[in-house]
């Protein structure tokens, strides 16, 4: 089963949007703080938030997400991208 993975960082409005949107979505969601971990700083800094999809050992970065985008357009969106 894929793992859908948020890295974001506290205060980020655009991290808390897309977070939001997640959950009201009901979708298992593991949230990692950019600032916490200096391996997703040094990585990620600038780029929060970024959805991550960790599946069978592989870990892989998906497209920025529209901050536009309705909980129903993420949906479409997220399984597009091959998340349920």
């Amino acid at each position: 089963m894929a793992e859908l993975v948020l890295v974001t960082r506290v205060g980020c409005c655009l991290c808390e949007g897309l977070e939001e949107k997640l959950l009201a979505l009901a979708l298992p969601i593991t949230r990692l703080d950019v600032d916490a971990d200096p391996q997703l700083l040094a990585r990620f800094d600038l780029e929060v938030p970024v959805l991550l999809l960790r599946e069978a050992g592989e870990e892989r970065q998906l497209p920025r997400v529209s901050p536009r985008l309705s909980a129903a357009q993420l949906r479409a969106w997220l399984q597009g991208q091959g998340v349920a």
